[in-house]
């Protein structure tokens, strides 16, 4: 019997985890970061993709950096993560969007992909 990697955390489960060793509560970090719980709680369940300035809040009230959440996140070695950030830097750049709405759109095209790439991986882990 062949033994399978652990497959790499996702962004929310590294946050929650990162959370929980520091013995802060839910609603306490969110208050911290000035983000609403059920927020929050979405982000740590992979179902909303935090925005830059809250992913900061989150890094800075956890006493860590953004870079090391995502380090520990896996994001750094993702082969899909250089085309990830070619869609993200080409919403940044459409002059036919306004802020709000190029942010939306990276939160949303950012929460999609790790929801397909979290079934693909429980996919590889079942079957």
């Amino acid at each position: 019997m062949t033994e399978r990697a652990p497959s790499p955390l996702s962004l929310g489960e590294i946050i929650r985890r990162q959370r929980e060793l520091a013995e802060l509560p839910m609603r306490q970090l969110a208050a911290m970061v000035g983000i609403s719980n059920p927020y929050l709680s979405q982000i740590e369940r992979g179902l909303r993709a935090p925005s830059e300035q809250v992913l900061q809040g989150i890094a800075h009230s956890l006493q860590t950096s953004v870079d090391q959440l995502l380090d520990a996140a896996g994001s750094g070695t993702d082969k899909t993560n250089g085309t990830h950030d070619a869609v993200l830097e080409a919403v940044r750049a459409d002059p036919n969007l306004t802020a709000r709405q190029r942010q939306a759109l990276g939160e949303v095209y950012t929460a999609m992909a790790e929801v397909t790439a979290a079934r693909r991986a429980e996919r590889r882990r079942s079957g």
